[in-house]
């Protein structure tokens, strides 16, 4: 970086700031203090407060510190390209450097103390920021953007610089862009765009080009959000501001690594709220781009899986490839609420037709088979031979005519439809002119949705450049595949944002019960015994076996008349987490003398092994029902996470299971046991009963609460197998496994 009024930041000079202001306090809720019912049960905010940020993207004054019109120097590029986008949005700009009188012919101050008047947004273009801020902090400046490098992405010395430079920007009473950003938040955006725009949030300049190169195509974008390393704004804050903008249709995101998981998640309910559509490239699903997100950004990329979970409970649209996200975010910016989930495809040519049909069904679209009457309709203008139940063939010849207006028309007016999709493989002049204007002008006069796939490699059409791309109603696209990912996402974001409620409003606010016996249960550091853990999910009122701890044979004799033939024995000890492997568990004891012969041997093993014992464990034996997992982790991001899935012996093998971000409500609960592809076994197969599925969400939700209330003092719970008896006869958990932080 050039040279600046307050030298350049060496990695010496960082390491003694960092020693000298220690470790700063821990962040804070910015915005509205909150009151006891804006807070969970574990004291975490339930809304997202919304920052104030108008006066960053669209500031009255602007300073900018490091100006330069040297020739050749890297800031006088920055600084031309700054006051450019300040006269376009009518903000008078200011230039600070200690040794120039004037800056492009501008009055030129010394220091920030000089400046003529107040600023909103002070842009750093020095090496060094920190004291910066301090001045920032002086003179009221609401917020700076530091394009400085050299801080988390570099390693864990970086890293700690970071954190100084964060806790300084709270001190000064600043909101800090950066550091490690760049120029996309001041860059040109074209006016005259018709129709709801596009908001982007990206964390790798480079990545949000795709999206902002959309107003080329007639796409409306409104805000560009770089937000490199997120020492203070963050992903979540720009949620937040853009999901309450009237201007903005749809949200578009390139995200590396989240800083705050609750943070992203208030924001998504947030525009969840408000219907407001998030799609969302997220690196990270391998380990590969875990590592280069990290050496990037310097942020934890989560487990994936929980990511994936998390944004699915929101709303939040993922998308694998810049092209998905410049189309997704396109059409849920542009389609209104759809009257109906139909899809109808509409073509030329059967074979196309029927190629885009199954690839609609087979990405889960409904295709209803048009009526009987409506396809004598459309039988006026396309030849008997030809099939018009969905998809619908044209033979092409009515195109050319009055007819392919009324084909269109007809197929919009069914009740039915509420997209249509229609695929042109390439130009066929005059026939693909003509039909592209009747898809156009129908679009005007219609609600429904209307997709166009131009699939000609050469895009320089005038019906595609010209007819279609200047239309703010039809979507265009250029591939099948996305057009019918994104119309999916469409019909599934409008499915949920009906459905939608806000976990947050349902969670819990003061502790139960149950928390008051569970707290004495837990021994921090510790892993609990069996015996213990089940106190713990009894605690929460989730069944378990009838059972005795016994510490003699003659005890366990006398504990299996009690409970009941057949019995199982188990070793309960605190330092025991897989019995079955140990050979610490024995089952179908029937007689005396089995039970007598069964603790011989398990106080044996464990002797053996040098398991220390609080004793063995006689159980009710419980047969008949389906063998879950239902369990607590902790994630680097979310905090607590639940799972519930297929369990016993096989679960890591089948790593058949589902994953939710406490809070969730019942809907949630259920909809995790659908994504299990081992689902029908709680509906009965081969004759065997259906499972008790009632039972099930009661135990999972029960044990979110758990989650919620013990929070960090829990860093795992395993409930394996929970047996979910037939139908009516609830669920039993009989083992488990609890470790305390």
């Amino acid at each position: 970086m050039l040279g600046s009024t307050h030298g350049t930041l060496t990695t010496d000079s960082r390491r003694a700031r960092v020693a000298a202001c220690g470790e700063p306090p821990s962040p804070v809720v910015r915005g509205r203090a909150a009151d006891a019912g804006d807070l969970d049960v574990s004291g975490r905010p339930l809304h997202a407060d919304v920052p104030d940020l108008d006066r960053f993207f669209r500031p009255e004054s602007v300073a900018v510190v490091g100006a330069s019109d040297a020739e050749g120097r890297p800031h006088t590029g920055i600084t031309r390209q700054l006051l450019t986008w300040a006269e376009r949005v009518g903000a008078r700009l200011h230039p600070v450097h200690p040794t120039r009188q004037s800056v492009f012919g501008m009055p030129c101050s010394p220091s920030v103390a000089d400046l003529p008047e107040q600023v909103d947004l002070a842009v750093l273009l020095v090496s060094d920021p920190l004291p910066v801020l301090e001045e920032l902090g002086a003179a009221k400046v609401k917020f700076a953007v530091v394009f400085a490098s050299g801080f988390a992405e570099t390693g864990q010395e970086g890293a700690a610089a970071q954190t100084v430079l964060a806790s300084a920007a709270r001190r000064a009473g600043v909101r800090l862009l950066g550091p490690n950003t760049n120029l996309n938040a001041f860059e040109r955006f074209r006016d005259g765009l018709d129709g709801p725009a596009i908001a982007l949030i990206t964390q790798s300049g480079h990545q949000g080009r795709p999206v902002f190169a959309l107003q080329e195509l007639g796409i409306r974008l409104s805000h560009w959000a770089p937000t490199g390393n997120e020492a203070d704004l963050e992903t979540a804050d720009f949620l937040s501001y853009f999901a309450e903008r009237p201007e903005v249709g749809a949200i578009a995101c390139y995200i590396e690594g989240l800083k705050d998981g609750r943070a992203f998640l208030l924001a998504a309910d947030r525009a969840a709220r408000r219907g407001v559509p998030v799609v969302a490239v997220k690196v990270g699903r391998t380990e590969a781009g875990a590592r280069t997100a990290a050496s990037h950004t310097g942020k934890l990329t989560g487990a994936d899986d929980v990511i994936d979970a998390a944004m699915r409970q929101y709303g939040v649209i993922r998308v694998d490839g810049l092209d998905e996200l410049q189309d997704t975010a396109t059409l849920l910016a542009r389609a209104r609420t759809p009257r109906a989930d139909g899809v109808v495809v509409y073509s030329i040519s059967g074979g196309t037709g029927a190629h885009v049909a199954d690839l609609a069904a087979g990405a889960g679209l409904r295709l209803p088979v048009l009526s009987e009457a409506k396809q004598a309709e459309l039988h006026q203008w396309i030849p008997a031979y030809l099939s018009v139940a969905n998809p619908v063939d044209s033979g092409g010849h009515p195109v050319g005519d009055e007819r392919g207006r009324k084909i269109i028309d007809a197929l919009l007016d069914d009740p039915e439809v509420g997209v249509l999709i229609c695929p042109i493989t390439g130009p066929f002049p005059p026939l693909s002119d003509k039909l592209v204007r009747d898809l156009v002008d129908a679009a005007e006069h219609t609600d429904k949705l209307v997709c166009v796939v131009w699939g000609s490699p050469v895009g320089t059409e005038a019906a595609y450049r010209e007819t279609l791309l200047g239309s703010s109603r039809v979507v265009t696209f250029r591939t099948v595949a996305n057009c019918v990912s994104a119309v999916r996402a469409h019909l599934d974001h409008q499915r949920f944002v009906r459905g939608y409620r806000s976990p947050f409003d349902e969670a819990p606010r003061t502790p139960s019960p149950s928390f008051r016996k569970a707290q004495a249960l837990m021994r921090p550091g510790q892993q609990l015994s069996e015996h213990a853990a089940k106190q713990l999910l009894r605690a929460y009122g989730i069944r378990v076996p009838r059972e005795q701890l016994v510490t003699s044979a003659a005890a366990a004799v006398r504990a299996a008349g009690l409970v009941g033939y057949p019995v199982v024995m188990k070793a309960s000890g605190a330092q025991i987490a897989h019995k079955t492997e140990l050979g610490l568990v024995k089952i179908g004891l029937t007689s005396a003398s089995q039970v007598r012969e069964a603790y011989r041997e398990l106080t044996d093993i464990a002797r053996y092994e040098g398991i220390k014992l609080d004793g063995v464990l006689v159980c009710q034996m419980v047969e008949r029902g389906v063998e879950m997992v239902v369990g607590v982790s902790h994630d680097r991001l979310f905090g607590p996470t639940v799972t519930v899935g297929l369990g016993g012996v096989l679960v890591e093998v089948l790593r058949d299971a589902a994953v939710r971000v406490p809070p969730f409500g019942e809907e949630q609960a259920r909809d995790m046991l659908s994504e299990l592809r081992g689902r029908a076994l709680l509906d009965g197969v081969r004759g065997r009963p259906a499972a008790d599925l009632d039972a099930l969400v009661e135990v999972v939700l029960r044990v979110q609460r758990m989650a919620l209330e013990l929070g960090d003092r829990i860093a795992e719970l395993d409930i394996n197998p929970l047996m979910v008896l037939p139908r009516g006869q609830g669920a039993v958990a009989l083992d488990a496994l609890a470790v305390c932080r």
